[in-house]
């Protein structure tokens, strides 16, 4: 579901075939997402290898935290694609409705804790206005009590969500409610 040609699970074979087949094992489904790669099946591996140390791997951010910044990140692109699916696995971890829906629309606008604050701040300034970044805002995030290591990987989701949103804007890939809820957690 893009603006461009798509290999659909039914039509795979060879590379894309077995990608497609260990998505299906690990996720429940193929994301639209991960579906506009199909004409490239090693960027996709080298995608999802990259979200899963991202999203998924060790490191002193939690789950929340990540998902989190996805949303931060997503919102500022205006990119609704990404912000519903991680808005839906933010979920997981933010159990009050409304302050879910507060930090899809606006984080701005919500009581988070001041880690989280900074951590939002961050991503949101790293993706609206990068050239100003300085070591200030770095200092900002240590002064909170994250380490180099934590402030890496915040860096690294926020540049990852910069560019998948790119991607889904860029090539048109639509959602819908149902191919945003069900997925394995």
């Amino acid at each position: 579901m893009s603006w461009i040609a798509e290999i659909e699970e039914s039509d795979a074979t060879g590379e894309i075939a077995e990608v497609y087949a260990r998505l299906r094992e690990e996720r429940g489904r193929v994301a639209h997402i991960l579906k506009v790669h199909s004409l490239r099946p090693s960027a996709l591996v080298h995608h999802l290898d990259l979200y899963m140390g991202l999203l998924f791997g060790p490191g002193g951010l939690g789950r929340r935290q990540r998902e989190l910044i996805a949303v931060v990140v997503s919102r500022a692109n205006r990119c609704a694609y990404c912000v519903g699916h991680h808005a839906e696995a933010l979920a997981r971890y933010v159990r009050d409705p409304d302050l879910l829906r507060r930090i899809a629309g606006d984080y701005r606008e919500t009581d988070l804790g001041p880690v989280d604050r900074a951590l939002a701040d961050y991503a949101h300034k790293l993706t609206t206005s990068p050239a100003s970044i300085g070591e200030e805002d770095i200092g900002a995030l240590r002064q909170h009590g994250l380490e180099d290591a934590d402030i890496l990987l915040a860096n690294l989701i926020a540049a990852y969500f910069n560019f998948v949103n790119r991607i889904a804007l860029g090539l048109g890939v639509a959602s819908s409610e149902d191919e945003v809820k069900g997925y394995k957690a």
